[in-house]
C-alpha cells in the first residue's frame, strides 16, 4: 500500500541519516577550544627557534598592533602591522547567523574564536609573522572606477636587504593576492623560503549542524594533482597521525567549516604554480593553546647580490560558491561538503542552479527542479498508481476473505496471494518508485545543507531563509495535510488497527519535518501535490475504463 512504502520510505530516509551522523561523529568528533586557551592565543609570547626550512613553531599567538583596514566590494579586511597578518574579514554579501544584516566575520582575532592568516619568511633575520610592518597608509578603498587596490607594508631585514609585502584585493574577487617583494642590497646571494599558513581554533561554527544530527566537515585539506583531495580531521592532528602529501608541484591547502573556507593557492587557474620546478610542502600541525596550523612554505631560489625577487600566493577568502570554486583552483569545487552523497547531490544542484539562472529565485527552482523529477520519475509512478489503483478495487474482496478465514492467518494469506496471481496483482509493484526517491531525497538535503547559496536565500512572503526551518511551520503543516490526503487515496488495509496507524503515522513523522530546512520541505510538499494529482488522475483513468467494461458488457 501507498502509505506503507510512504512511511517506509521516510523510516529509511531517517535511518540513514541518523547512522550517517552516528558514523561522522566517530570519524570527525568536535573539538573543544577552551576560553582560557582562546585567552592565552591573544596575550602573547615570544615565538620558538624555527627549525632550518621551517615554518616557526611557537603556538601562533597574536599580538595587537596597529590595523590597517581594507574596504572593497566584498570585504571588510583589517591587517595587523603585527607580521603584517590578515586578522580579520568581514564578507559583505553574507550576512551573520544571527542578524543578516551584519556582514559575516569570516577571519577574527578577538573573541571566542581565533581564525587568521599569517605569512613570513625563514632565514637568517628575514621577518617572520612576528615582526612589526610599517605602512604608510592605515585606511585603503576600492574606489569606484578602481578594479584592485594594493596594501603595501615594509618590515627591516637584515643590513642590505629590503622586505615588502603587498595584498592585491581586486574587485568581484575572493582571491587576494599575497606578495613578497625582497631586494637583496648585500654583496652575497641570498637564500629563504617563504611559509604561508593559515591559524585556527578546532571550533566547529554555529549552525555547522544540519538535522538529525547530520554536520559538514569541519578543519584543514589539502589538494595535489597526485593525490587529490585529502581532507585531515582535528582529531588526526592531535594524534600525530595526518596522512596528507607534504611535497607536491601544484595543489592548494585550506581550512575548511559550513560554507565557508580560506586557503592559500600553490596552482592558481591561468597561472604558473607557485615554486615552480622544485615544487612546495605542505604543512600541518596541532599547536599548542588548541590551535591549528594548514600551510605550505615555497623555498624561494638563491637571490643574487643586489637583485630583487617577487614571489606571490592567491588568498582564497570567501564562501562555497560552486561559480566560484570552480574558477579558482584544479579540485578546489571538492570542497563544498556533499558527504558520502556527492555523486547524487553535486548533479542535483548543477540542475537546480542552472535553473536558478533563469528564474532568480531559488524557491522556485525547488519547485521546477521537483516538477522535473517527478516527470521523470512519472513512468514509474504510474506503475506504482496502477498497481494501487488494483489494489483499491479489491479491497471489498479482502475483506470477504478475511471473514470468510477469520483468525486463521495462514489460509487468509494463500487466499490473498490466490487472488492477486488471479488478478495479476502484484502487491509491490509500487515500491520501486519510493526507492529511488531515497537517494534523490538525501541527496537533496545535502544540497541544500552544503550550499551556500541558499543560506540567507528568500522563496516569498514569510520565507527568508531556505536553508532554516519555516519560522511559521506553514509548510510543515500543509506536508501533513499532504501526507493525509495521500493515505486516504491508498487503498485501506485489512486490519482496523492497522488502518488506524496508517491515518496517524503521516502526523508522527511529519514532526520531523518542522525542523527541516524550508528549502526541502518545500520540495516535499510540491511532491506530494504532484503525486496526489498524478494518483488521482490515473485512479479515474482507470475508475472510467473499468466503467465502459463493465457498460458493454
Amino acid at each position: 500500500m501507498d502509505t506503507k512504502r510512504l512511511i517506509l520510505f521516510i523510516a529509511l530516509s531517517f535511518g540513514i541519516l541518523f547512522f550517517w551522523q552516528k558514523w561522522m561523529e566517530q570519524r570527525y568528533p568536535q573539538i573543544k577550544t577552551t576560553p582560557a586557551a582562546t585567552a592565552s592565543a591573544t596575550n602573547g609570547s615570544t615565538p620558538q627557534q624555527a627549525a632550518p626550512g621551517q615554518a616557526p613553531q611557537d603556538a601562533g599567538r597574536l599580538q595587537r598592533g596597529q590595523r590597517i583596514t581594507v574596504k572593497t566590494d566584498l570585504f571588510n579586511a583589517e591587517i595587523d602591522t603585527n607580521g603584517a597578518d590578515l586578522r580579520r574579514v568581514e564578507l559583505l554579501k553574507h550576512g551573520m547567523i544571527d542578524n543578516a544584516k551584519k556582514p559575516f566575520a569570516l577571519l577574527q582575532d578577538e573573541g571566542e574564536h581565533i581564525y587568521v592568516a599569517q605569512t613570513g619568511l625563514i632565514g637568517d633575520g628575514l621577518p617572520t609573522h612576528k615582526s612589526i610592518f610599517t605602512s604608510t597608509q592605515s585606511a585603503y578603498q576600492l574606489a569606484d572606477g578602481q578594479n584592485e587596490v594594493a596594501v603595501r607594508l615594509e618590515a627591516a631585514g637584515p643590513d642590505g636587504v629590503k622586505i615588502a609585502k603587498v595584498y592585491t584585493f581586486k574587485r568581484n574577487s575572493y582571491l587576494i593576492d599575497v606578495k613578497y617583494e625582497i631586494v637583496n642590497g648585500t654583496s652575497k646571494p641570498l637564500t629563504a623560503s617563504a611559509y604561508f599558513r593559515l591559524l585556527r581554533d578546532g571550533k566547529t561554527p554555529e549552525g555547522s549542524g544540519g538535522h538529525m544530527g547530520a554536520t559538514t566537515f569541519t578543519g584543514p585539506a589539502v589538494y595535489t594533482e597526485k593525490k587529490k583531495f585529502q581532507k585531515v580531521e582535528f582529531s588526526k592532528l592531535d594524534k600525530g597521525e595526518a596522512d596528507y602529501e607534504q611535497t607536491a608541484k601544484d595543489g592548494w591547502v585550506a581550512m575548511l567549516q559550513h560554507y565557508f573556507a580560506t586557503a592559500w593557492i600553490v596552482s592558481p587557474v591561468g597561472a604558473p604554480a607557485v615554486g615552480g620546478e622544485n615544487g612546495v610542502r605542505y604543512e600541518l600541525k596541532k599547536l599548542p593553546d588548541g590551535l591549528y596550523s594548514a600551510g605550505v612554505i615555497v623555498d624561494l631560489p638563491a637571490i643574487a647580490a643586489n637583485a630583487k625577487y617577487e614571489t606571490t600566493v592567491p588568498l582564497f577568502v570567501g564562501p562555497e560558491e560552486t561559480r566560484v570554486l570552480e574558477t579558482v583552483s584544479q579540485g578546489f569545487d571538492l570542497i563544498k561538503d556533499y558527504g558520502i552523497f556527492t555523486i547524487f547531490s553535486k548533479p542535483i544542484f548543477a540542475v537546480m542552479d542552472f535553473i536558478h539562472k533563469i528564474v532568480g529565485n531559488w524557491g522556485w527552482s525547488i519547485i521546477l527542479l521537483t516538477m522535473l523529477i517527478k516527470a521523470m520519475f512519472f513512468p514509474l509512478a504510474a506503475a506504482s498508481y496502477r498497481s494501487m489503483a488494483k489494489m483499491r478495487k479489491l479491497a471489498p474482496r479482502m475483506e470477504q476473505l478475511k471473514a470468510k478465514h477469520g483468525d486463521d492467518k495462514m489460509k487468509f494469506q494463500q487466499a490473498v496471494m490466490e487472488m492477486y496471481k488471479t488478478e495479476k496483482v502484484n502487491p509491490l509493484g509500487g515500491c520501486l518508485p519510493m526507492l529511488v526517491q531515497i537517494p534523490v531525497f538525501i541527496a537533496l538535503y545535502w544540497a541544500l545543507l552544503a550550499s551556500v547559496e541558499l543560506r540567507q536565500a528568500p522563496w516569498m512572503f514569510w520565507i527568508t531563509d531556505l536553508s532554516v526551518k519555516d519560522p511559521y511551520y506553514v509548510l510543515p503543516v500543509l506536508m501533513t495535510i499532504s501526507m493525509y490526503i495521500q493515505t486516504s487515496l491508498s487503498p485501506p488495509p485489512p486490519d482496523p488497527m492497522q488502518a488506524k496507524m496508517m491515518k496517524i503515522m503521516p502526523l508522527m513523522f511529519s514532526v520531523f519535518f518542522f525542523f527541516f530546512p524550508a528549502g526541502l520541505v518545500l520540495y516535499w510538499v510540491v511532491n506530494n501535490v504532484i503525486s496526489i494529482a498524478q494518483q488521482w488522475y490515473i485512479t479515474r483513468k482507470i475508475e472510467n475504463a473499468d466503467k465502459v467494461t463493465e457498460a458493454k458488457a
